[in-house]
């Protein structure tokens, strides 16, 4: 069945649910920039699935991993959700299973292909959480959210990727240099709803790295796990 603007029958076959409503479907992969080109269209937009997504996704991963780390802290579980759940994770989830090519964009952003993307990728993949839940309860979401998130969490917990950059980029910069670094915005554009921050982080003058993110704070852990690549502090 092709259903209006998405081909409805590709899309349950890359998550694997069979929608009772195609229009939730459809409203999960609609980003707001393609209704304001539009107009005619009667539907709405992802940003509440979206919402009700990223609360289930932070459920079923805090299930989890309360059940697999029996003996590990209350830091280090929301250290490793934090790593589980954040969008550089998410856009590559949604990135392996296609979603992108169901994705209704206006033209403009249609064309980006940068950090811009990866986060409409990483609220789709939630907005498609909360499409799956509306339609199908907990347990089918639970499964999806498995399926597609899960085995990145070894990886995570191996390599200590999990870790907070910015802690950890201090604690390495003060044990061989002797110096606390600073962070300073270098440079931010976009609409106050839709900023992009460019953040320095600095030993003294010197000028580390660079990092980009939607606050200063996510561009200051962009910034510090640059710079712990470029010193090799990381190893």
């Amino acid at each position: 069945m092709q259903h209006q603007y998405i081909d409805i029958k590709k899309f349950e076959e890359m998550t694997g649910v069979i929608f009772k409503d195609a229009d939730i479907a459809r409203e999960a992969c609609t980003h707001r920039s393609y209704l304001n080109e539009n107009k005619k269209s009667n539907w709405a937009h992802n940003e509440r699935l979206e919402f009700l997504g990223d609360a289930v996704l932070e459920l079923v991963v805090t299930d989890h991993l309360f059940k697999k780390y029996p003996n590990r802290t209350e830091g280090d579980l929301t250290a490793y959700r934090a790593a589980l759940v954040n969008s550089v994770t998410l856009a590559r989830a949604a990135g392996r299973m296609g979603l992108n090519d169901f994705m209704l964009l206006s033209r403009g952003e249609a064309k980006d292909t940068g950090k811009a993307r990866q986060y409409i990728l990483a609220n789709a993949f939630e907005a498609v959480i909360g499409a799956i839940y509306m339609d199908q309860g907990y347990g089918e979401t639970e499964k999806f959210i498995a399926g597609e998130l899960f085995s990145e969490l070894e990886e995570i917990v191996e390599k200590e990727l999990w870790r907070d950059a910015k802690s950890f980029f201090q604690e390495k910069a003060q044990e061989h240099t002797s110096i606390t670094p600073a962070y300073k915005v270098l440079n931010e554009e976009g609409p106050d709803h839709d900023k992009e921050f460019t953040m320095g982080v600095f030993l003294g003058d010197e000028l580390v790295s660079k990092g980009i993110g939607k606050s200063k704070q996510e561009a200051e852990q962009d910034a510090a796990s640059k710079g712990l690549e470029k010193k090799k502090w990381s190893e």
